[in-house]
């Protein structure tokens, strides 16, 4: 859809996939963790580590979802350095429903405690909550400090508290779609904080 690229850099289980599913829909060329090409984690750790531009072999990609591995968070200034113009999001969701939620992902990795023994110090094989909590406050202040002076260049978008179209869409200056919000991997209690979300937005415009 042109030149300007769009990174979303908050953490992992915050709603990548169904914002994945909304820059389809919008008609971006969006890439989500994995692509033809490989693993985009990987793609972007070589590229780093051997001095290229960081999409380099993603470049036909509009949108970059789920690259950040915890050891490259701060790679995101990297993207603005190497691709000015670009458009940042900072997907989020409450602190206490992320760590359920990785905690629930982690649980379910069919060789989990192998792969506890074989890294011990690993924070996320082994669920280590307050090192979560830590990463969680520092990742955010960090973006939020990065971009304080530019505001029409970020957007903090919590699609588990309501935000769907009208947010994403009046940041990107696109037409909403008829269409409803894509929403993936919605547990029942989330569903419940959504259905009233909507409901309270539903009230303010009668």
């Amino acid at each position: 859809m042109g030149s300007q690229k769009i990174f979303c850099i908050g953490l992992n289980k915050t709603g990548t996939t169904s914002l994945h599913k909304a820059f389809e829909i919008l008609g971006y060329n969006s890439v989500h963790y994995s692509s033809k090409e490989g693993n985009i984690q990987n793609i972007i750790i070589n590229n780093y580590e051997d001095n290229k531009l960081l999409l380099k072999g993603l470049e036909h990609y509009d949108v970059i979802l789920d690259w950040n591995d915890e050891s490259i968070l701060d790679l995101y200034k990297v993207f603005d350095q190497q691709y000015p113009n670009s458009k940042f999001i900072l997907n989020t969701r409450d602190l206490d429903g992320w760590i359920n939620s990785r905690e629930k992902h982690v649980l379910n990795i069919s060789d989990l405690q192998n792969l506890q023994k074989k890294y011990p110090e690993h924070t996320w094989y082994n669920i280590d909550k307050k090192a979560w909590e830590k990463l969680y406050h520092q990742h955010h202040k960090s973006v939020k400090d990065y971009f304080k002076n530019r505001p029409n260049e970020i957007l903090e978008f919590n699609l588990f508290q309501g935000d769907g179209w009208e947010k994403l869409c009046d940041f990107l200056n696109r037409d909403q779609p008829s269409v409803a919000f894509p929403f993936a991997n919605k547990s029942p209690s989330v569903i419940k904080k959504r259905i009233k979300s909507i409901k309270r937005f539903i009230k303010r415009k009668l």
